[in-house]
């Protein structure tokens, strides 16, 4: 009966990827789970999974709090050596970030293999500098290999959870007139430059008939309730797979799990790279994509600035005017997702995993 600690926390683009591999084991698999205080694992895990939390962070600072940093490193992995050792863990699976640290220095300590997966065109810093530790690097996007001298890698795509592969009906309190359905996503952290961006748009989108589902992220502290009958404003929905399966066009940052998500519902996307993210990761996520046709790149600007409103028209003119629809540029970027899409990573990790254990 094999034993694996998946580590894996903070946001939904390493959480739902590792459990959508936990998801994909064998029954006979017994999983320990690794995470942080406080963070989404915390909310969302089954309690099946044995959650252990332990306090981490990233080695960004300088002078004496690196130093200090650094020692809560070692006391972290030290904890997850122990816990290996208690456990008695047969093998590492982590989607990188600051977890991912302490995961394989725990099981270095205790010469485990280690299974990493990184999701992003641009791998992050952990994984650049311990790659080289892991038995494997899983890639969600081939670029990633370009940056990873030393370490093995495979491209595996980003799994994503069951629901995304089989269709769901719409939800009933999804708006049901026949106008173009937009979603607008910005993450579970939520993205307040988009939804500025977005809200900006949102009235002209509904007086031409769009239907519009937003979904803020639980950050937004410019929330303001607009009343229409076409527009549907929620912090968050754990029903993404229908609303993306039956969205004529997603507005969304480009994070490697979102676009994981866009691309196995070929759904056409506008996707806007958050600035500020780690060596612009989302940017080299959104011209991947953007390669395939797959999408349309528009960065983040001032609400009053009218690319994204130039840009939704343009996609959307045939369907809400009725023009030529061999014109219609809709049709072209799902096919374009679909070339993106990798199907059944989470059997692949698997396997995977089996192997090294």
């Amino acid at each position: 009966m094999p034993r694996l600690l998946i580590a894996a926390s903070g946001t939904g683009g390493h959480l739902f990827p590792a459990l959508a591999v936990a998801e994909a084991l064998p029954s006979s698999w017994q999983i320990c789970w690794l995470g942080v205080p406080d963070r989404l694992e915390t909310e969302i895990l089954p309690k099946n999974y044995n959650l252990t939390t332990i306090s981490v962070g990233g080695l960004q600072a300088r002078g004496i709090r690196k130093i200090l940093q650094f020692l809560r490193l070692v006391f972290a992995a030290r904890k997850v050596k122990q816990l290996n050792q208690d456990q008695k863990i047969d093998a590492v699976f982590t989607t990188g970030g600051y977890i991912a640290a302490p995961a394989i220095l725990g099981a270095i300590w205790c010469g485990l293999p280690v299974v990493l997966h990184e999701s992003n065109a641009v791998p992050g810093r952990v994984t650049r500098f311990m790659g080289r530790f892991c038995n494997l690097i899983a890639l969600g996007l081939p670029p990633a290999a370009k940056r990873l001298s030393g370490c093995r890698t495979v491209v595996t795509g980003t799994p994503v959870r069951a629901l995304f592969l089989s269709s769901q009906p719409l939800p009933t309190w999804v708006p049901s007139t026949p106008g173009p359905l937009i979603i607008v996503m910005g993450g579970s952290q939520g993205a307040v430059g988009l939804n500025l961006m977005v809200r900006a748009v949102i009235p002209l989108l509904l007086k031409e008939g769009c239907r519009v589902v937003h979904l803020t992220g639980h950050n937004d502290p410019e929330i303001k309730e607009l009343r229409h009958g076409n527009f549907v404003s929620k912090a968050f929905s754990n029903e993404m797979p229908a609303l993306l399966q039956h969205a004529d066009l997603a507005i969304s940052r480009a994070g490697a799990g979102a676009l994981s998500e866009l691309a196995v519902c070929r759904t056409p996307a506008i996707l806007v790279p958050y600035p500020s993210a780690t060596d612009q990761h989302q940017d080299f996520n959104a011209a991947f994509a953007a390669e395939f046709g797959a999408a349309v790149i528009v960065h983040q600007h001032e609400p009053h600035h009218h690319t994204l409103r130039e840009t939704l028209f343009r996609l959307l003119k045939c369907r809400l005017y009725g023009t030529d629809s061999l014109l219609d540029p809709l049709p072209k970027m799902k096919e374009g997702m679909e070339k993106l899409a990798v199907r059944g990573s989470e059997k692949l990790l698997v396997e995977i995993l089996k192997q090294v254990s």
